[in-house]
């Protein structure tokens, strides 16, 4: 297992390089997503790397399908590497741990989005107009607070090094049609409902999240991640009080970091300290341990 800020693999068609995971064309109907260990805030990929991040985005990714497939199915074919074919076996060192094959799915043109709770750019909305993406809220909300029920905010997908954009619901059901967005919705409030009950009795919060969704011959497939550290902002339990911002278990730690640095939030983005680097690193170990109950045993 390798520390792996990007993949080479020659015999392959490289179909994307995204600002985390690189993908690989195996046939018409299959893909191999290798997750790196490449770090993007503020939509800007930063020169270096978490050690090991995309192992952890990659098996937290696991455990979710896993516990949600009765809710519904997802594009795995194939998780250990020793089941990949054979052409990949000299990549083994950068595959491992970090990579699945998946069936190629026609992506919805979506993030779909769900808040369970009123932080970063819903608390800005809020502040600024008493609502979250189209959804008119109370008076009188502080950052942090939990909004019951959850809020579904959809946003655009961006092209790289572009931002999403926050739109309505009823902008959404135009884009994707009313049945396929209310599908969508009714999934994406389920999976969260059963990941929140399910963190909060391990003592994280899971605040918000955002999930994608990909079509094979009309069936739709829970793809790319699911409630990681890079999607989703955890909370640990233990000392949550709203009004404020809170501790997490996630990038919003470097996010942080980042802000108070001073850098403009363009490219190109700053190296990052050592301390920083391990910090965050700790998060995404230690948000991996508590879902999981196992501690990933790292070089």
């Amino acid at each position: 297992m390798e520390i792996l800020k990007n993949t080479f693999i020659p015999e392959i068609k490289l179909v994307s390089r995204g600002k985390v995971r690189d993908i690989y064309e195996i046939s018409s109907e299959t893909l191999l997503i290798v997750t790196t260990d490449r770090m993007s805030a503020f939509d800007v990929v930063l020169p270096d790397p978490i050690p090991y991040k995309g192992v952890v985005l990659n098996q937290i990714t696991l455990f979710w399908m896993d516990r949600m497939r009765s809710i519904v199915p997802n594009h795995l074919l194939a998780t250990d590497v020793a089941d990949f074919p054979s052409i990949l076996r000299p990549h083994a060192g950068q595959l491992a741990g970090r990579s699945v094959l998946a069936r190629k799915a026609k992506p919805v043109p979506l993030e779909c989005i769900v808040r369970g709770y009123i932080s970063g750019s819903g608390w800005k909305d809020y502040q600024a107009s008493g609502m979250i993406c189209g959804h008119q809220l109370p008076q009188g909300l502080v950052e942090s607070q939990e909004l019951v029920p959850p809020l579904f905010t959809p946003s655009t997908k961006a092209e790289m090094g572009e931002h999403d954009e926050n739109i309505s619901t009823a902008r959404a059901a135009k884009i994707l049609g009313q049945d396929r967005f209310a599908e969508v919705k009714r999934l994406s409030m389920k999976i969260y409902s059963q990941a929140r009950d399910y963190a909060q009795s391990l003592g994280i919060i899971i605040a918000d999240t955002k999930f994608e969704f990909g079509l094979v011959d009309d069936q739709l497939l829970l793809i790319d991640e699911v409630l990681t550290p890079d999607s989703s902002r955890f909370w640990p339990r233990d000392g949550y009080v709203p009004g404020h911002s809170q501790p997490s278990f996630d990038k919003q730690f470097l996010r942080d970091w980042l802000t108070q640095s001073g850098w403009n939030k363009q490219a190109p983005g700053p190296n990052l300290p050592p301390d920083i680097v391990q910090q965050t690193c700790d998060r995404y170990l230690d948000a991996y341990a508590i879902l999981t109950g196992h501690r990933l045993e790292l070089p």
